[in-house]
């Protein structure tokens, strides 16, 4: 299904945006972060990218030319894809805009909700902004800059912890960083002021007594979810000043993020890039030292209390796990959840995937083959492909399969898009991708959402069976356990074979029993007969 791209909003008074360059053309195809465009605003000029693959189907703005912010600036899909009923979308202003919510990876402006202050000549408000659809605070892990620094407008302010991942946060504002509004380590709600940049000396208490003078709406604005895919810019090569302890480093944002996720010690490394700048080579290059090799807390054996002794351990929520805790208990006690089990012999996937992986190429999983199964039989059965949406229910009538995995800080559900319409080896490659974006924290929103059915996985880790959580918007979550060889009754002659047990987790509300039934029957036939997904 194609996707629009709107200008986005990118400074705090920005309300159109020239295209300054394209690079990208109609018939191109493009990956999510591919640099789709440059575009100029009041502040700078900023790179945009569209955060979806496919092929550019549409330019709605030529080169020089202004669009207005939320404005369709380019539609991306399939090619040859009839994109024309997207453009007859009501344009929402501005002003619009700004009473709702800020897109993902951008600043929201001074908020039209709160008490009126005057913002003094040269001063821009820098607020939490809304990084993923179910985000209602983000973590501030880290600042990059402290008050009196000065700052660019494409410098990362702070690293941000969401319920999906650690992301960047820029002010778009050039100036003196006048005021920390949520120290590292806290969080802020959406829209609440984190930062704010001036000149030097300006008084902003006018500014602070405003914003705690008006109740925080930050749940309307987190329940505001834009649903068209608004693109926003992320430099991925700009310098950026991080704070290491008692020292400052030079080190692009790129390398810095992949020497957190290494636990390297900064200290410990050098630059090559210009100005001694530290690069993602010299973190592929490096080799710690063994006497200063950090240990994260995680790998550390808690020390064993004295003998009578009472101790515990108290460890703070990540914004992912508030968020799953809420959205699952949510589920579970909203969504009249009933379970189907079925069995199915494995034997011939396994024979196929061995020939199919001997031939080289793109290696498969049995994951790989349980999402091309599931979604040949959504296909037969789209009532498992719908949603309860309070006083209707939809049919999905496309098939975006969640593909569940567990990471350092909870569980994230990349989504296989179009998944009835991949081969196999597409499959594995676009789940493969997905899954390595999700550990090192570099998956984008439009990438774990839009989901219409969802798998979760725990054979791998020797689990027989167990019973998933529907994950909303699905209808149904297929828990898939380990394949064990079992004993079996056949012709009435006993037979060992590779059995696989599945467990289906149902929406009563959508979907009712006979309904699940037959969706298991169907993708039992598939799973026993694989070459009938390559017919």
């Amino acid at each position: 299904m194609a996707e629009v791209i709107r200008m986005p909003l990118l400074s705090d008074t920005m309300t159109e945006g020239k295209i300054a360059e394209w690079h990208k053309k109609v018939g191109d195809f493009v990956q999510s972060d591919d640099v789709l465009a440059d575009v100029e605003t009041d502040k700078a000029t900023m790179e945009v990218m569209p955060f979806v693959s496919g092929t550019i189907l549409y330019i709605g703005v030529e080169k020089g030319k202004a669009a207005k912010v939320n404005e369709i600036i380019a539609i991306v899909g399939k090619a040859g894809e009839d994109y024309t009923a997207l453009l007859d979308q009501p344009t929402v202003t501005a002003a619009q805009t700004e009473s709702k919510t800020a897109p993902a990876n951008s600043t929201t402006p001074a908020a039209t909700n709160t008490a009126p202050a005057v913002i003094p000549a040269g001063v821009t408000v820098i607020r939490m902004p809304l990084l993923s659809d179910t985000m209602t605070e983000g973590k501030i892990v880290v600042w990059n800059k402290q008050v009196g620094d000065v700052v660019k407008s494409d410098d990362v302010l702070a690293d941000v912890e969401t319920d999906k991942a650690t992301m960047e946060v820029m002010g778009y504002a050039e100036g003196t960083l006048l005021h920390i509004g949520v120290p590292a380590g806290s969080a802020a709600k959406i829209n609440e002021i984190i930062a704010i940049v001036g000149k030097p000396g300006t008084d902003i208490q006018g500014i602070l007594q405003a914003e705690s003078a008006v109740p925080s709406t930050s749940n309307t604005t987190a329940n505001t979810v834009p649903t068209d895919n608004t693109t926003t810019s992320t430099p991925s090569t700009a310098d950026v000043s991080t704070n290491n302890n008692d020292s400052r480093v030079k080190i692009s944002p790129l390398a810095r993020k992949i020497a957190q996720d290494k636990g390297i010690d900064l200290n410990q490394l050098a630059g090559s890039g210009d100005g001694g700048r530290i690069v993602k080579r010299d973190i592929d290059n490096f080799t710690p030292q063994a006497s200063k090799t950090q240990t994260s807390a995680a790998n550390v054996t808690a020390a064993i209390p004295a003998l009578g002794t009472e101790s515990y351990t108290d460890t703070p929520l990540t914004q992912m796990r508030k968020i799953i805790a809420s959205r699952l208990a949510e589920s579970k006690f909203t969504a009249p959840h009933f379970y189907l089990k079925i069995s199915v012999a494995m034997d011939k996937a396994m024979d196929a995937r061995k020939e199919i992986n001997a031939m080289g190429g793109t290696k498969i999983s049995f994951n790989d083959f349980i999402i091309k199964a599931c979604a040949m039989a959504l296909r037969k059965h789209p009532d498992v492909n719908s949603s309860w949406m309070g006083d209707f229910i939809r049919t999905n009538h496309h098939i975006n399969i969640g593909s569940a995995i567990a990471v350092a800080e909870g569980l994230i559900v990349p989504v296989i898009r179009f998944a009835d319409q991949l081969s196999l080896s597409q499959i594995a490659t676009t789940a493969s991708g997905l899954y390595d974006k999700a550990r090192n924290k570099k998956i984008q929103p439009n990438e774990f959402t839009g989901n219409t059915f969802t798998i979760s996985n725990l054979g791998m880790m020797g689990i027989e069976e167990f019973t998933a959580i529907i994950n909303p918007p699905d209808s149904c979550i297929l828990a898939v356990g380990n394949i064990i060889p079992t004993p079996i009754v056949e012709n009435g002659n006993v037979v060992v074979r590779q059995m696989l047990k599945l467990t289906l987790s149902c929406d009563h509300r959508v979907v009712d029993g006979a309904v699940g039934a037959q969706f298991l029957q169907t993708l039992k036939t598939y799973l026993e007969n694989p070459v009938t997904m390559l017919a």
